[in-house]
Protein backbone atom coordinates (compact mmCIF):
# COMPACT_ATOMS: atom_id res chain seq x y z
CA UNK A 1 0.00 0.00 0.00
CA UNK A 2 1.32 3.44 -0.87
CA UNK A 3 2.20 5.94 1.82
CA UNK A 4 -0.79 8.19 1.05
CA UNK A 5 -3.22 5.36 1.80
CA UNK A 6 -1.23 3.49 4.41
CA UNK A 7 -3.44 4.15 7.44
CA UNK A 8 -6.93 2.87 8.15
CA UNK A 9 -9.23 5.08 10.20
CA UNK A 10 -10.06 2.00 12.29
CA UNK A 11 -7.98 0.07 14.81
CA UNK A 12 -6.62 -3.43 14.34
CA UNK A 13 -9.30 -4.62 16.76
CA UNK A 14 -11.99 -2.98 14.62
CA UNK A 15 -10.67 -4.70 11.51
CA UNK A 16 -10.59 -8.03 13.35
CA UNK A 17 -14.24 -7.52 14.32
CA UNK A 18 -15.32 -6.65 10.77
CA UNK A 19 -13.56 -9.75 9.45
CA UNK A 20 -15.14 -11.92 12.15
CA UNK A 21 -18.61 -10.60 11.27
CA UNK A 22 -17.99 -11.19 7.57
CA UNK A 23 -16.87 -14.77 8.13
CA UNK A 24 -19.71 -15.53 10.57
CA UNK A 25 -22.66 -13.62 9.10
CA UNK A 26 -21.62 -13.21 5.48
CA UNK A 27 -21.81 -9.42 5.86
CA UNK A 28 -20.28 -6.53 7.77
CA UNK A 29 -21.26 -2.85 7.62
CA UNK A 30 -18.68 -0.10 8.15
CA UNK A 31 -20.54 3.10 8.94
CA UNK A 32 -19.25 6.45 7.68
CA UNK A 33 -16.11 5.06 6.09
CA UNK A 34 -16.11 7.22 2.96
CA UNK A 35 -15.90 11.00 2.83
CA UNK A 36 -19.37 12.24 1.86
CA UNK A 37 -17.84 14.98 -0.32
CA UNK A 38 -16.12 12.26 -2.34
CA UNK A 39 -19.40 10.35 -2.63
CA UNK A 40 -21.16 13.51 -3.84
CA UNK A 41 -18.64 13.74 -6.68
CA UNK A 42 -19.65 10.22 -7.70
CA UNK A 43 -23.34 11.15 -7.46
CA UNK A 44 -23.06 13.99 -9.97
CA UNK A 45 -20.97 11.97 -12.41
CA UNK A 46 -23.16 8.88 -12.05
CA UNK A 47 -26.40 10.75 -12.74
CA UNK A 48 -25.01 11.97 -16.06
CA UNK A 49 -23.62 8.52 -16.91
CA UNK A 50 -26.90 6.76 -16.14
CA UNK A 51 -28.91 9.16 -18.30
CA UNK A 52 -26.49 8.65 -21.19
CA UNK A 53 -26.62 4.84 -20.83
CA UNK A 54 -30.43 4.86 -20.74
CA UNK A 55 -30.53 6.58 -24.12
CA UNK A 56 -28.57 3.99 -26.11
CA UNK A 57 -29.07 0.31 -26.92
CA UNK A 58 -27.01 -2.00 -24.73
CA UNK A 59 -26.02 0.79 -22.39
CA UNK A 60 -27.64 -0.94 -19.40
CA UNK A 61 -27.91 -4.62 -18.50
CA UNK A 62 -31.47 -5.59 -17.46
CA UNK A 63 -31.82 -7.07 -13.99
CA UNK A 64 -35.46 -8.12 -13.87
CA UNK A 65 -38.27 -5.55 -13.73
CA UNK A 66 -37.14 -1.90 -13.69
CA UNK A 67 -33.68 -2.78 -12.37
CA UNK A 68 -30.37 -2.32 -14.20
CA UNK A 69 -26.64 -2.94 -13.95
CA UNK A 70 -23.92 -0.86 -15.54
CA UNK A 71 -20.14 -1.04 -15.52
CA UNK A 72 -18.43 2.14 -14.39
CA UNK A 73 -15.68 3.62 -16.59
CA UNK A 74 -12.21 4.10 -15.12
CA UNK A 75 -12.37 7.87 -15.45
CA UNK A 76 -12.62 10.57 -12.82
CA UNK A 77 -14.19 10.54 -10.30
CA UNK A 78 -14.69 6.74 -10.44
CA UNK A 79 -10.98 5.95 -10.90
CA UNK A 80 -10.10 6.73 -7.32
CA UNK A 81 -7.49 5.02 -5.16
CA UNK A 82 -9.34 6.09 -2.00
CA UNK A 83 -12.15 3.80 -3.10
CA UNK A 84 -10.72 0.69 -4.78
CA UNK A 85 -7.61 0.59 -2.53
CA UNK A 86 -9.28 1.86 0.62
CA UNK A 87 -7.02 0.77 3.51
CA UNK A 88 -9.89 -0.17 5.80
CA UNK A 89 -11.55 -2.35 3.16
CA UNK A 90 -8.23 -3.96 2.24
CA UNK A 91 -7.48 -4.46 5.92
CA UNK A 92 -10.64 -6.58 6.19
CA UNK A 93 -9.92 -8.46 2.96
CA UNK A 94 -6.39 -9.22 4.13
CA UNK A 95 -7.97 -10.99 7.11
CA UNK A 96 -10.58 -13.06 5.24
CA UNK A 97 -8.70 -14.07 2.08
CA UNK A 98 -6.12 -16.81 2.60
CA UNK A 99 -4.10 -15.92 -0.52
CA UNK A 100 -3.54 -13.03 -2.89
CA UNK A 101 -6.72 -11.42 -4.18
CA UNK A 102 -7.63 -9.12 -7.05
CA UNK A 103 -10.34 -6.64 -7.90
CA UNK A 104 -12.34 -7.75 -10.96
CA UNK A 105 -15.50 -5.62 -11.02
CA UNK A 106 -16.73 -2.06 -10.57
CA UNK A 107 -20.34 -1.38 -11.45
CA UNK A 108 -23.69 -0.29 -10.07
CA UNK A 109 -27.02 -1.95 -9.30
CA UNK A 110 -29.84 0.51 -10.01
CA UNK A 111 -33.49 -0.25 -9.27
CA UNK A 112 -35.88 2.46 -10.43
CA UNK A 113 -39.54 3.19 -9.78
CA UNK A 114 -41.61 0.14 -10.69
CA UNK A 115 -39.03 -2.45 -9.62
CA UNK A 116 -40.09 -5.52 -7.66
CA UNK A 117 -38.60 -8.09 -5.31
CA UNK A 118 -35.90 -10.17 -6.92
CA UNK A 119 -35.88 -13.92 -6.60
CA UNK A 120 -33.77 -14.88 -3.60
CA UNK A 121 -30.41 -15.92 -5.02
CA UNK A 122 -26.64 -16.14 -4.79
CA UNK A 123 -24.22 -14.27 -7.06
CA UNK A 124 -21.76 -17.18 -7.34
CA UNK A 125 -21.95 -20.94 -7.60
CA UNK A 126 -20.36 -22.99 -4.87
CA UNK A 127 -16.67 -23.50 -5.48
CA UNK A 128 -16.91 -27.31 -5.56
CA UNK A 129 -20.24 -28.88 -4.53
CA UNK A 130 -23.02 -27.29 -2.54
CA UNK A 131 -22.36 -29.65 0.38
CA UNK A 132 -18.69 -28.66 0.72
CA UNK A 133 -18.25 -25.48 2.73
CA UNK A 134 -15.23 -23.35 1.79
CA UNK A 135 -13.59 -20.22 3.20
CA UNK A 136 -14.48 -16.95 1.51
CA UNK A 137 -13.08 -16.80 -2.02
CA UNK A 138 -15.06 -13.79 -3.30
CA UNK A 139 -16.63 -10.70 -1.72
CA UNK A 140 -18.70 -7.76 -2.90
CA UNK A 141 -17.94 -4.30 -1.53
CA UNK A 142 -20.97 -2.01 -1.77
CA UNK A 143 -21.66 1.64 -1.06
CA UNK A 144 -24.74 3.70 -1.99
CA UNK A 145 -24.88 7.01 -3.84
CA UNK A 146 -28.10 7.91 -2.02
CA UNK A 147 -29.35 7.19 1.48
CA UNK A 148 -31.06 3.80 1.39
CA UNK A 149 -34.33 3.42 3.28
CA UNK A 150 -37.44 1.26 3.19
CA UNK A 151 -38.89 3.34 0.35
CA UNK A 152 -36.13 3.12 -2.26
CA UNK A 153 -35.22 -0.54 -2.25
CA UNK A 154 -32.84 -1.77 0.45
CA UNK A 155 -30.65 -4.81 -0.12
CA UNK A 156 -32.02 -7.82 1.78
CA UNK A 157 -29.90 -10.75 2.97
CA UNK A 158 -30.19 -13.83 5.19
CA UNK A 159 -27.24 -13.90 7.57
CA UNK A 160 -25.14 -17.03 7.74
CA UNK A 161 -26.55 -18.67 4.61
CA UNK A 162 -23.16 -18.47 2.89
CA UNK A 163 -22.03 -21.27 5.21
CA UNK A 164 -24.74 -23.79 4.30
CA UNK A 165 -26.04 -25.57 1.21
CA UNK A 166 -28.30 -23.40 -0.92
CA UNK A 167 -31.34 -25.68 -0.50
CA UNK A 168 -30.94 -25.66 3.28
CA UNK A 169 -30.61 -21.88 3.33
CA UNK A 170 -33.70 -21.39 1.16
CA UNK A 171 -35.69 -23.72 3.41
CA UNK A 172 -34.67 -21.75 6.51
CA UNK A 173 -35.54 -18.45 4.80
CA UNK A 174 -38.93 -19.71 3.60
CA UNK A 175 -39.81 -21.03 7.07
CA UNK A 176 -38.78 -17.76 8.73
CA UNK A 177 -36.05 -19.44 10.78
CA UNK A 178 -33.55 -17.07 9.14
CA UNK A 179 -35.12 -13.75 8.14
CA UNK A 180 -34.31 -11.76 5.03
CA UNK A 181 -32.99 -8.64 6.74
CA UNK A 182 -33.13 -5.18 5.12
CA UNK A 183 -29.85 -3.28 5.23
CA UNK A 184 -30.33 0.47 5.29
CA UNK A 185 -27.40 2.76 4.61
CA UNK A 186 -26.35 6.37 4.39
CA UNK A 187 -23.91 7.94 1.97
CA UNK A 188 -20.44 7.07 3.23
CA UNK A 189 -21.39 3.64 4.61
CA UNK A 190 -19.63 0.60 3.13
CA UNK A 191 -20.87 -3.00 3.20
CA UNK A 192 -18.66 -6.01 2.59
CA UNK A 193 -20.57 -9.22 1.93
CA UNK A 194 -20.27 -12.75 0.70
CA UNK A 195 -21.97 -13.23 -2.70
CA UNK A 196 -22.86 -16.77 -1.55
CA UNK A 197 -25.21 -15.49 1.16
CA UNK A 198 -28.83 -15.70 0.00
CA UNK A 199 -30.13 -12.23 -0.84
CA UNK A 200 -32.42 -10.19 -3.05
CA UNK A 201 -33.15 -6.64 -4.13
CA UNK A 202 -36.37 -5.06 -2.91
CA UNK A 203 -38.70 -2.62 -4.73
CA UNK A 204 -37.75 0.99 -5.27
CA UNK A 205 -41.02 2.82 -4.68
CA UNK A 206 -39.49 6.28 -4.88
CA UNK A 207 -39.36 8.49 -7.96
CA UNK A 208 -35.54 8.46 -8.14
CA UNK A 209 -33.06 5.69 -9.04
CA UNK A 210 -31.24 3.98 -6.15
CA UNK A 211 -27.66 3.39 -7.33
CA UNK A 212 -25.58 0.96 -5.26
CA UNK A 213 -21.93 0.67 -6.25
CA UNK A 214 -20.53 -2.85 -6.31
CA UNK A 215 -16.84 -3.72 -6.40
CA UNK A 216 -15.87 -7.37 -6.69
CA UNK A 217 -12.73 -8.88 -5.16
CA UNK A 218 -11.79 -12.54 -5.59
CA UNK A 219 -8.95 -14.93 -4.85
CA UNK A 220 -6.34 -14.54 -7.59
CA UNK A 221 -7.07 -17.94 -9.16
CA UNK A 222 -10.85 -17.53 -9.57
CA UNK A 223 -12.06 -17.22 -13.18
CA UNK A 224 -14.59 -14.37 -13.56
CA UNK A 225 -15.62 -14.14 -17.23
CA UNK A 226 -18.82 -12.15 -16.64
CA UNK A 227 -17.09 -9.05 -15.31
CA UNK A 228 -13.96 -7.19 -16.32
CA UNK A 229 -11.99 -4.03 -15.69
CA UNK A 230 -10.51 -1.88 -18.45
CA UNK A 231 -8.13 0.90 -17.41
CA UNK A 232 -6.52 3.65 -19.45
CA UNK A 233 -2.74 3.17 -19.51
CA UNK A 234 -1.99 6.66 -18.16
CA UNK A 235 -3.99 6.02 -14.98
CA UNK A 236 -2.75 2.46 -14.52
CA UNK A 237 0.90 3.45 -14.84
CA UNK A 238 0.41 6.28 -12.34
CA UNK A 239 -0.45 3.75 -9.61
CA UNK A 240 2.06 2.30 -7.17
CA UNK A 241 3.00 -1.30 -7.96
CA UNK A 242 1.07 -2.59 -4.91
CA UNK A 243 -2.15 -1.10 -6.28
CA UNK A 244 -1.51 -2.32 -9.82
CA UNK A 245 -1.28 -5.84 -8.41
CA UNK A 246 -4.75 -5.49 -6.85
CA UNK A 247 -6.34 -4.93 -10.27
CA UNK A 248 -7.05 -7.76 -12.72
CA UNK A 249 -7.58 -5.61 -15.77
CA UNK A 250 -6.98 -4.91 -19.42
CA UNK A 251 -4.84 -1.84 -19.98
CA UNK A 252 -5.67 0.20 -23.09
CA UNK A 253 -4.43 3.44 -24.58
CA UNK A 254 -7.96 4.90 -24.60
CA UNK A 255 -11.30 3.72 -23.24
CA UNK A 256 -14.02 2.77 -25.72
CA UNK A 257 -16.80 5.33 -26.03
CA UNK A 258 -19.82 3.01 -26.32
CA UNK A 259 -19.36 -0.33 -24.58
CA UNK A 260 -22.29 -2.77 -24.44
CA UNK A 261 -23.27 -4.34 -21.12
CA UNK A 262 -23.15 -8.15 -21.14
CA UNK A 263 -23.41 -9.07 -17.43
CA UNK A 264 -27.03 -10.22 -17.57
CA UNK A 265 -27.00 -13.69 -15.96
CA UNK A 266 -26.25 -13.09 -12.29
CA UNK A 267 -28.37 -15.47 -10.16
CA UNK A 268 -27.54 -18.88 -8.72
Amino acid sequence: MSAALAESKYTEQDLDRFAEELNRDGITVIRGLLDTNLVEEWVEAFDALFRERQDRPGGLAPREQARYYLTLPWTQPFANREIFANPTVLGVLNRVFAQEYVMVQMGADVPVEGSDYQETHRDFRSLFTDDFNTPLYAVAVNFPLVDVNEENGPFQMARGTHNMPRAEGLKKVESGEIPLESFYAQKGDVTIRSPLALHRGSPNRSAKPRPMIVMGYVMHWLHTPKVDLTLPRAFYESLPEEEQKILRCEVVEQLADRATETYVDFKY
